[in-house]
């Protein structure tokens, strides 16, 4: 696999991500005042400011991976 192409990917994730979370931000800070509880269309944008927000600290975190050891055979 060319892993200049999928880092391209990812980097153009990340980027689309960074702007859906910033038209959803305005989209919030222009939306009127809602009626706590009741407005299902402000639940959904603050739902998905949510999974905006874990999406793109999934592509910022590194896990772990274990680095394949091998065993090396001593003289005995």
């Amino acid at each position: 696999m060319d892993q200049q192409l999928y880092e391209q990917s990812l980097d153009r994730a990340y980027d689309a991500l960074i702007a859906a979370r910033s038209l959803l931000q305005r989209e919030i800070s222009s939306y009127p005042t809602p009626i706590s509880g009741c407005d299902q269309q402000y639940i959904r944008l603050m739902s998905d400011r949510t999974r905006i927000s874990q999406a793109i600290q999934s592509l910022n975190h590194q896990p772990f991976v274990a680095t394949p050891r091998t065993l090396e055979q001593t003289a005995a």
